[in-house]
């Protein structure tokens, strides 16, 4: 197998590659070849697999090669939210140093529910609209089509614009260039707590997530960093979304759920997706949001206004 290029800088922005495969083997022979032919161009490769991939990628590669950087994903946690800028930082830094760039990303799907996967889905689509314009990279997406169901894999290979085969890196015939269409929200567990909210209500926005997190153990200071988003993302509603909203709060399957509802309208499906200018004042809330809760869940249009989901993981569960 080979990928068969003839220099990732042919053209800027990202090049967007899927490879399916089924097992270790297949695994190590897509993305071995994908990194063999990085390396004889005089490419970077950044790698951000599974731990288990990853120490077979380490026994898989002769030596330690300067050209191949495993990037700590550790810190990331689970939000797909935090994948985007994490690229963006790694890749921002290595063409600083005037080499060609390609990246391995893949995700560990273990344990993730169908909110994440549906967030990961979105992160894929999303990859195509954040590095457009970018230095150009490229960027191998390895999917394990043993762990993830036909359905969610052809949704994903909808996102990606190349394919990587037995045959080479080529075009691919499934994607398509249109809008995200998402799925439906799960409905709201029951019983839930409602609450209504507008100006000068913040501290009792606060007092109704604490009423519902405490009993579940989520206290000190996991407790205060939730307060802290869901102050945002209720203020938000205050300042942008008509002057009022609601709040709706339950625990589903290991997770606090904090809901907000309100009339307006967020248009950038990259809020909170891209580190803020160090120089701006703007643009901070949502990104902060993304930094502290372990999913977000945005949904927005003008006929039914914005839904914004925040998932925190409670204490004692394992991902």
């Amino acid at each position: 197998m080979t990928t068969e290029t003839t220099g990732v800088m042919d053209t800027a922005g990202l090049r967007h590659e899927l490879y399916t495969y089924s097992g270790e083997e297949q695994f190590l022979a897509g993305v071995r070849s994908f990194i063999d032919d990085a390396l004889a161009a005089g490419e970077i490769v950044l790698i951000s697999v599974p731990e288990d991939r990853e120490r077979m990628l380490r026994e898989e590669l002769p030596g330690t090669d300067p050209g191949v950087v495993f990037m700590d994903t550790e810190a990331l946690g689970r939000n797909p939210a935090r994948l985007i800028p994490a690229w963006q930082r790694w890749i921002g830094e290595r063409t600083a140093e005037g080499r060609p760039v390609r990246g391995i990303g893949e995700t560990d799907w273990h344990g993730r529910g169908g909110a994440e996967i549906e967030e990961l889905r979105y992160h894929e689509w999303l990859l195509n609209l954040a590095f457009t314009g970018s230095p150009a990279w490229w960027l191998l997406c390895p999917y394990d089509t043993a762990t993830i169901d036909p359905e969610t894999m052809r949704a994903i290979s909808r996102c990606h614009p190349y394919t990587l085969t037995d045959d080479g890196s080529r075009p691919s015939s499934d994607y398509v260039r249109e809008p995200f269409s998402w799925a439906e929200l799960e409905p709201a567990c029951d019983p839930y707590e409602e609450f209504p909210y507008a100006r000068g209500d913040l501290a009792a926005v606060r007092e109704k997530v604490i009423a519902c997190a405490a009993p579940h153990g989520l206290t000190g200071d996991r407790l205060r960093e939730t307060l802290v988003a869901v102050t945002e993302v209720a203020g938000n509603s205050i300042a942008h979304g008509g002057g009022h909203g609601t709040l709706r709060t339950w625990v589903q399957q290991g997770s606090l759920i904090c809901e907000f509802r309100d009339a307006g309208v967020m248009s950038d499906p990259m809020i909170g997706r891209m580190a803020p200018s160090p120089r701006s004042l703007r643009g901070r809330g949502m990104w902060l949001v993304h930094q502290i809760c372990d999913l977000v869940q945005v949904r927005s249009a003008p006929e039914t206004g914005t839904i914004i989901r925040l998932h925190v993981t409670l204490p004692g569960v394992l991902p």
